[in-house]
Formats: C-alpha cells, structure tokens, sequence
C-alpha cells in the first residue's frame, strides 16, 4: 500500500496536499504561555524532558507579537515554497492554560492571516475547561483546527517517572470530550523514556491507535542540556537509541497503526547546541529515509499487521 509522496505511511503532508491541493508548512509560535506543571499548580520544572524554552526551541520570538513571529518565520519558507499556505502552530508551553478571553485575543491574531488554512494547537489534557472547549469548538467550525495532546505514554507508572502531572484517565477524558466535538485531535508519544520497554512502547501506540485519533506524532526522546533528564543520562540512569534500533521500533509501530491515521511526525528535532544524546538524531533525513528502507525491505506498510473489518 503506497500513500501520496510515494510513502508507506501517511504523512501529514501528504494529508495536507490532498485536503488543501498545495504545500501546507506549520508556522511555530510562541504566545509566552506557561504550563501547570511548571507554575507549581501541578508542579515545577516541567516534564523532565522539556526545555528551559517550554518545548518552543523552534518556535518565534515571544516577545514579538503572533503577526510578527508568523512573518519571519514563513518569509524564509516562501523561499523553498513559493505557492504554499501556512498552517500557525501554537507550540511552546501549554496553549490552552489562560483564560478564554486572553486565548481569544491570541488565538483571532493568527486566525486574522491571509494565506492560512488552519491552525494547531498544542495543550496538556488537564487545560481544556468546558469554556475554552467551547471556544475550540467555535474555531473548529470556521477553520481546520487540530489540538495537539501530550500523552508520551499510556503508563501511568512512567507519569510518574517524567514528572506528567496527569494520568491516562485524564487524557482519556479529554480525548473523547474534544472527539464529541468532532475537534481533530493529534496525540504525542514519545520513544524511549526512562524505564520503559520496547513492548510498553509498541502497547502505547497500540493503544493509541484503537481510539482512532485524527493523528500522531511519534519523537524519539532527546536529552538536553539543563534538564533533568540530562541529570538522569549522566547518572546512567537509561540508555538511548542507536539509530538502526530506532528505525525498527518506527517501522515496528507504523504497522500497528490504523492506516487512517495522519502520522504528523516520526523523529523529532532537537537544537544543535543543547542536545546530549542521541546526536545521529540531529541528521533527521537519516532516519526518515532509512524508515523508508526498512519498510520497503519488509515489504511492510502503515497498518498492515492488524486485521481491519
């Protein structure tokens, strides 16, 4: 089985062509939230991986305004792509912590740009009150939104271990109120985090994908400088993924996933300068070709290990 851009998977951005009829690039930007889990509501520091920069290491400058960092940031992608339209990505912090009325002035920025087709939003499932679901749910209707849920794990024992601050039960519960409210949704899981098992990670997904969410992203987990995972991979606490393990684990996982589901992403990015380990992730066309490879050496495609009615 072969999807757009000649890919046994499905990409997003085959996704996006096909819904769109051109080139969609995701602007990341930085509203300047903050997250629970760092405020001290549910905590300090933030998940054990996650940078001083809120996992917004790529996105804009958030002292400039919504309009302001979505300019600078698509002006550079108007050079490679010149007929394409943008999708603004809410990334850093927790996207949904703020009141309706300050998300509603943030949020109608992006919405006001010319050349959009959509937005995403990136959030906790502990940060969706019924009032900022009615919101989400008002945007949904004028525009393709997508509200991105950081779940990493179905195991609530490795919650505990990366300092979540939620548990499944509470992911759950969000997942199927934004579903009641047909809201797309794309669940994070992250590869490789402190304690768990090549087969908790293949169940995670398994898991994941039985709920038939609009999407995934599938990272691999990076250890930063000033973190406390960097304080845990020095200690000796875990190991990471040599890249050939990785790529079986993906390919491994693409085949238990529903094959209608939108795979946003299957590596991940992390910034030159801050990343410890693994450094062969910084060369990130790598793995996307050799996933491409094994897959094709296995004669293997997204889906194609489970038994659809």
């Amino acid at each position: 089985m072969m999807y757009l851009n000649n890919k046994r998977y499905n990409t997003f951005d085959g996704y996006l062509k096909s819904r769109f009829g051109c080139k969609v690039a995701k602007i990341p930007l930085n509203a300047g939230f903050s997250c629970p889990n760092r405020d001290g509501t549910k905590g300090y520091g933030g998940c054990i991986y996650c940078s001083p920069m809120a996992s917004g290491d790529f996105a804009g400058d958030k002292n400039k305004s919504i309009r302001e960092q979505f300019d600078e940031i698509s002006s550079a992608m108007r050079k490679k792509w010149h007929d394409a339209k943008f999708m603004p990505y809410f990334q850093a912090g927790t996207n949904t912590y703020a009141p309706v009325s300050r998300l509603r002035e943030i949020y109608e920025q992006a919405l006001e740009i010319e050349d959009i087709v959509g937005i995403s939003i990136a959030t906790r499932p502990d940060c969706i009150p019924d009032d900022v679901l009615r919101y989400l749910a008002e945007i949904s209707g004028r525009t393709f939104l997508t509200v991105e849920l950081g779940l990493q794990s179905i195991f609530d024992s490795t919650g505990k271990t990366i300092n979540r601050g939620t548990d499944f039960s509470d992911f759950l519960k969000c997942f199927y109120r934004l579903k009641e409210h047909d809201i797309p949704v794309c669940v994070h899981l992250i590869n490789g985090l402190p304690g768990e098992s090549r087969e908790m990670m293949l169940e995670s997904v398994r898991r994941i994908s039985e709920l038939m969410p609009h999407s995934i992203k599938l990272h691999m987990l990076h250890v930063l400088k000033d973190t406390k995972c960097a304080e845990m991979y020095e200690k000796g606490e875990f190991s990471v993924f040599e890249k050939d393990q990785y790529i079986s684990l993906v390919c491994d996982e693409l085949e238990i996933i529903h094959p209608d589901i939108v795979i946003q992403r299957i590596t991940g990015d992390g910034s030159r300068e801050n990343l410890i380990a693994p450094l062969w992730s910084i060369k990130k066309f790598d793995v996307l070709n050799g996933v491409d490879r094994e897959l094709l050496r296995r004669g293997s495609y997204q889906g194609c290990k489970l038994t659809l009615s």
